[in-house]
């Protein structure tokens, strides 16, 4: 375990690295209270210039002078309920929608406390005044997390302020775990190592994380490998006496501790956690595949698509004649894809390959060594001089929106499977054909044509669990800027 152990010290270039660290972390709430009180003030001045300003507001022309007293007591009462309801606490930054929640939740309780108390003391508060405070203040406020939380992201994938952690479990629940801090990147935890159960004898995991102890010596293994996270894994102690015991070690060296439960790939909404006798239960909710195939969905993929044929319908033809301008050949590419159970549709898209594309198919599989998945080189020969311009800013797709108005597809969801795809799928993988295909989807957002099979169906299978509204709009909003920024386009 000495040599363990000295290989984790040495990861950081010095013992006061960790003190550097959390220095930085901890200015993260002061930083937050900064942002909050610069959008504040920004609200305060567009409020009075706007009530003063603007001619559909009536009353007297200057406001500043009723706000004297008020004034300053709305704003510094706004940020008091903001760090009331738990605004700047450490655990609310860098993940998940509790940071926005208590912000949006103080605001309108900061709206409702000033409007009931200058109606109950008679104080004539410009009601103009009000609603552009309350109106942009909220935004503004929330804008304001948003950068916060985006400039923190981006320093943790730069490899800055990140958390260094030690997992405790069985080694493959170690793996599995490791393997999704890995992966999210922007979450900023670096796994230095594991401890695993008292009697397994291997200095590494199967997938090479070093073993610095066992669960006996975990306080002491955290605190030489500097840790400031340990994560319980499944099988890390034969009792919960054990592991409360753990806990209480560990809270001596000033290590947080995260209980990580076997279960993945499951979005916040579905999870709700219920003490019971001290037993903390969580409950599951069931996948919402079902859901993603209502009426909602598809009111919302109808106007939609609608609306896009309408508005990109001169994209539309520019395209088509490019298409047919290069070599006089067809304009529309139909291929055989597999929908909602199973169901076999035409899938359009512009053609953005040479005419016998599917007869060259074969013989490039052969020369790349193609052994299954989904076939794309990345310097294809077939492609076309239009071809690539479509597919650069993944033009050659929006024929696809006649297949949203016909049913066939959905602006959002999983890739559109051959049948060879689906012939090779497993009991898992055929989750991906309970909805609807779409026209873009997580895959496509998170990098398209760069990620591995693997992660494609991850993702798809991931969005058809947890599919919901808000998630399609994030999506579409986020394709704008995957199709901009040409990511894995090709």
């Amino acid at each position: 375990m000495t040599v363990a152990v000295e290989t984790a010290q040495r990861d950081d270039a010095s013992g006061g690295a960790r003190s550097v660290r959390h220095r930085a972390l901890s200015y993260l709430p002061v930083t937050a209270f900064v942002t909050d009180a610069a959008a504040i003030a920004l609200t305060a001045v567009l409020a009075i210039a706007g009530r003063n300003r603007l001619t559909f507001f009536v009353g007297p022309g200057n406001v500043a002078d009723q706000l004297g007293v008020v004034g300053p007591l709305m704003f510094l009462g706004w940020v008091a309920l903001i760090a009331a309801f738990g605004g700047y606490n450490r655990s609310v930054f860098g993940a998940g929608p509790d940071e926005y929640r208590r912000v949006l939740n103080a605001s309108l309780y900061t709206a409702a406390v000033v409007g009931i108390g200058c109606y109950l003391a008679k104080f004539p508060l410009s009601r103009g005044f009000f609603l552009l405070a309350v109106g942009l203040g909220i935004p503004l406020l929330l804008l304001g997390r948003f950068g916060l939380r985006r400039a923190l992201h981006k320093a943790h994938r730069l490899g800055r302020l990140r958390h260094r952690v030690v997992i405790a479990g069985r080694p493959s629940h170690v793996d599995e775990i490791a393997a999704v801090l890995e992966r999210e990147t922007w979450l900023g935890y670096h796994v230095v190592g594991a401890v695993t159960p008292v009697g397994h004898v291997k200095d590494v995991t199967d997938s090479g994380i070093e073993v610095l102890g066992d669960t006996l010596q975990i306080a002491e293994v955290a605190n030489l490998a500097q840790a400031d996270v340990v994560f319980f894994a499944s099988g890390a102690f034969r009792t919960s006496d054990d592991m409360r015991r753990a806990a209480w070690d560990l809270e001596q060296h000033r290590t947080h501790v995260v209980v990580a439960p076997s279960v993945t790939d499951v979005a916040r909404e579905r999870v709700t956690v219920r003490p019971v006798g001290g037993l903390p239960l969580m409950h599951l909710d069931t996948a919402r595949s079902t859901q993603a195939s209502r009426w909602a969905k598809r009111t919302f993929d109808l106007l939609g698509a609608a609306a896009l044929v309408v508005v990109l319908s001169p994209v539309l033809a520019l395209a088509a004649l490019r298409v047919w301008a290069f070599d006089r050949g067809p304009v529309l590419f139909r291929q055989t894809r597999t929908g909602r159970d199973g169901v076999e549709f035409a899938c359009l898209k512009f053609r953005t390959m040479v005419v016998d594309a599917e007869a060259r198919l074969v013989h490039l599989q052969s020369e790349t060594g193609f052994s299954g998945g989904l076939f794309k080189l990345k310097d294809d020969p077939r492609v076309t001089k239009p071809g690539r311009w479509l597919r650069r800013f993944s033009l050659d797709e929006l024929p696809q929106l006649f297949n949203v108005l016909r049913g066939e597809m959905s602006l959002v969801g999983p890739r559109p499977p051959l049948p060879t795809e689906v012939l090779s799928y497993d009991d898992d993988m055929r989750r991906r054909l309970r909805v609807r295909p779409g026209m873009t989807g997580l895959w496509q957002v998170s990098g398209r044509s760069d990620l591995s099979w693997d992660e494609a169906i991850r993702l798809d299978i991931y969005y058809v669990d947890n599919w919901s509204m808000l998630q399609d709009l994030s999506i579409l909003v986020r394709t704008v800027g995957a199709v901009v920024g040409s990511r894995g386009a090709y």
